[in-house]
């Protein structure tokens, strides 16, 4: 995927997929899953990375907390960018954190359909 300019307006949160619920409470310094170690970033496509499963959780965080050259976006299409997080982040940086589970037969789209009021 190519490196593309961030939205304008920028999104008040970004998310972190995790596949259990974080540490309470939450440490200063989050740790790194081995996706995040693997891939340098932290994944928001569930589809890419939790195909298989039935369940995860979405930590959101505030993207003003974050450096901007920590932030890169990648193109995805139909979408404004997809932000990916380099470096770590802490309790300071979250704003809550919620459960999403995906019904048989339902993708990862549809399930999240039903979060798009906590999704802002």
């Amino acid at each position: 995927m190519a490196i593309v300019a961030p939205p304008d307006p920028l999104p008040e949160f970004v998310y972190k997929i995790t596949p259990t619920a974080p540490p309470e409470p939450i440490p200063e310094a989050y740790p790194l899953s081995d996706l995040d170690r693997q891939d340098g970033f932290i994944p928001t496509t569930a589809d890419l990375f939790f195909a298989s499963s039935s369940s995860f959780y979405l930590v959101k965080l505030r993207l003003s907390n974050f450096e901007p050259s920590s932030v890169k976006w990648d193109e995805v299409p139909g979408t404004n960018g997809c932000p990916h997080l380099y470096g770590n982040f802490g309790g300071k940086d979250v704003v809550s954190f919620k459960e999403v589970v995906r019904p048989d037969g339902k993708t990862w789209s549809e399930a999240l359909q039903a979060e798009k009021e906590w999704l802002v």
